[in-house]
């Protein structure tokens, strides 16, 4: 009886290890891949639990998040023959559920070394030899993470599908200490040529500000004289028409002034003509006998006289002449 408690308990301890050994948990952000003697099975797994064959089946869980890969102390030989070396590289990088089955089996579950560290170093190493120290280190510095990530990407695409490279950073290279006091002082020239550079440019714009300046005063003062001379021409312009307008008042006035007197002296000799009759003249010539004692008449004066008393005949008839001669003149 106590044999066969024995043997159910070591069955019992061996069912519970197979048990053990057969659950297994695949966790969020991985996939399971199987092998069974070394070969690797076609069945993937999710995460979460699972089983397997005991002892005959063994898995590994292949990360398909977001993930770093830092490659480490690259060295780098440039096309002038100086070695430089990279610190750090990261790689980021992910590789999608459908396709870990397919670069497990190319590449093993280790794909990261082939496909990303050897790589990195390969292509770094191309860049460096057909580049000089000034553009590694300088000049095309900014372009390297940039052009290893397009590199890796397309080399990854027809070999490795479905790895998909995210991201590359690359640290600043370690030159030879010689090379790089070089370098600093050739910055620190290039920092002084900048601030040189930076302090011309601040006193061609001050002088530029002031020559703005003056040209903007001088505008003020050209529109202010400007505005004055209008001001000016405008009175004058006004002047000039209140003075066409007086002159016009002025001329209206003569000529109204005129054109009265001439109806004046019309009418008056229109009056005139109608008064100055044959038998006003012969009144008037009366009246003048009556009033004048003596008349003298002719070219020869002495041969004719007349008084008031002895000569009325002949100074009736000087007096017809007189008023003759007037009528004519009318």
């Amino acid at each position: 009886m106590a044999q066969w408690g024995a043997i159910f308990s070591i069955i019992a301890a061996l069912g519970g290890a197979a048990l053990l050994a057969s659950v297994h948990k695949i966790d969020e952000g991985h996939t399971g891949v199987y092998y069974r003697g070394g070969a690797l099975l076609t069945t993937t797994s999710s995460p979460g639990f699972h089983l397997m064959l005991p002892f005959i089946t063994n898995y590994k869980s292949v990360q398909t998040t977001l993930q770093t890969d830092e490659v480490k102390n690259v060295p780098c030989g440039t096309s002038g023959g100086v070695m430089i070396y990279f610190d750090r590289i990261e790689v980021v990088n992910y590789l999608v559920p459908s396709a870990v089955y397919d670069i497990v089996r190319n590449f093993t579950a280790d794909y990261d070394k082939a496909l990303i560290f050897n790589k990195v170093h390969h292509e770094l190493n191309q860049f460096c030899s057909v580049h000089s120290l000034q553009e590694v280190y300088i000049g095309l510095f900014d372009q390297i993470d940039e052009n290893l990530k397009l590199t890796l990407q397309e080399d990854l695409t027809s070999m490795a599908p479905g790895l998909i490279i995210q991201a590359v950073r690359v640290t600043k290279p370690n030159i030879p200490e010689s090379i790089r006091r070089n370098y600093e002082l050739m910055e620190s020239e290039k920092t002084k040529l900048l601030i040189s550079q930076q302090t011309q440019k601040v006193v061609e714009k001050e002088a530029e500000t002031e020559r703005i300046k003056a040209v903007i005063e001088a505008e003020k003062v050209a529109q202010v004289a400007e505005i004055k001379f209008g001001q000016k021409v405008m009175e004058k312009e006004t002047e000039k028409k209140i003075s066409e307008i007086e002159d016009g008042a002025f001329l209206a006035r003569q000529k109204a002034k005129a054109d009265a007197e001439f109806y004046t002296a019309q009418r008056t000799a229109e009056a005139n003509k109608l008064k100055l009759t044959p038998e006003y003249l012969q009144l008037m010539k009366y009246k003048a006998i009556a009033a004048n004692s003596k008349i003298y008449f002719g070219n020869d004066i002495p041969h004719m006289f007349v008084d008031s008393g002895s000569g009325s005949i002949k100074a009736s008839a000087a007096m017809d002449i007189v008023g003759e001669q007037i009528l004519d003149l009318d």
